[in-house]
């Protein structure tokens, strides 16, 4: 007979299962509601990808980094290049808008195929591409794989390099198949909105965000099971795969910019840009002295300047 202790401790879980379950789907319904879609969709083999174009000119791509959406270049930046460039910016698969590839074991070069494939069906024959942090390895997997559909790079804080020391614990567990699920849901559940806007500010260290940025990124997007664990599998699998992709920077015969701030402690510079400037033949870094992880808010005309810079090399300005 089972004891009265044990049925009350099931029952008390099962409640807290229940109620975790009900909070998910209320929250990230709630948060959907709050940050709609920016842009539209259209289907590539099939799957749904999210992007916004703006303005008219040379063809621009913006690929944002982990935990981010194309609000992260809409808060400020993508409307200044919109006044020069068509701008198209893209969902990556699994955060924003963009339905993740699959629950796990998506690869950068699938990610990178996704969105080259959907730039190619919008008519951008040979764009610069610009990608942030993480955005900025799925832009050095689009030039080496996609040579023909790129006239130019241009890496913000990109990383583009294995990198040494632990893999992060956290990210680990939650790209597990069973324990990952678990471990997201509770975290959509509880995790505090509070908590995820204080988030946003450290990524600025040492400066601050733009006012008004954490009200609008929409960060709490990230807070959904299918983004938490989108996010947290790539960011475990992506050393791996750049140590793959890396050596083949020397073969890149196109036009690289390469911006990075000299106190960024999210993205080593060293490791990942200087590393890039030396090894691709036509790469240009520029440090920028004292400035963090996030040059494209906090430093956007030396960005800007970046990007026209590129198009001029292309032979597109």
């Amino acid at each position: 007979m089972v004891r009265k202790p044990f049925r009350i401790a099931v029952a008390i879980c099962l409640c807290f299962a229940a109620v975790t379950v009900w909070r998910v789907h209320a929250r990230s319904a709630a948060f959907e509601a709050e940050f709609p879609p920016e842009g539209q969709f259209l289907s590539v083999d099939g799957h749904p990808v999210h992007y916004l174009q703006l303005g008219a000119g040379p063809d621009l791509v913006l690929i944002h980094g982990a935990s981010g959406s194309t609000r992260d270049f809409t808060f400020s930046l993508a409307d200044k290049l919109a006044k020069q460039f068509r701008v198209t910016l893209f969902d990556r698969p699994g955060l924003g808008y963009t339905p993740a590839l699959a629950p796990q074991g998506v690869t950068l070069d699938a990610q990178t195929d996704l969105l080259a494939h959907a730039a190619r069906d919008l008519g951008l024959e040979a764009p610069i591409v610009v990608g942030h942090s993480f955005g900025g390895a799925l832009l050095m997997d689009w030039a080496v794989r996609h040579p023909d559909q790129i006239a130019a790079a241009v890496s913000i804080s990109g990383a583009t390099y294995p990198w040494p020391g632990e893999l992060d614990r956290f990210n680990s567990l939650l790209s597990q198949p069973i324990l990952g699920t678990v471990m997201a849901y509770v975290l959509c559940a509880w995790v505090p909105r509070s908590y995820v806007i204080s988030e946003v500010g450290s990524v600025f260290a040492p400066q601050q965000a733009p006012a008004g940025y954490a009200d609008y990124i929409g960060a709490e997007l990230n807070l959904r099971p299918e983004s938490l664990i989108a996010n947290a599998q790539q960011r475990t699998d992506l050393r791996r795969q750049l140590r793959e992709l890396s050596p083949h920077y020397a073969e890149l015969t196109l036009p690289i910019e390469i911006v990075h701030g000299t106190a960024d402690t999210t993205v080593d510079l060293e490791i990942h840009s200087a590393a890039l400037a030396q090894n691709a033949q036509h790469a240009h870094l520029q440090r920028l002295e004292g400035i963090g992880h996030m040059p494209h808010h906090v430093a956007e005309p030396d960005v800007i300047a970046a990007i026209e810079r590129a198009a001029r090399r292309a032979g597109l300005h």
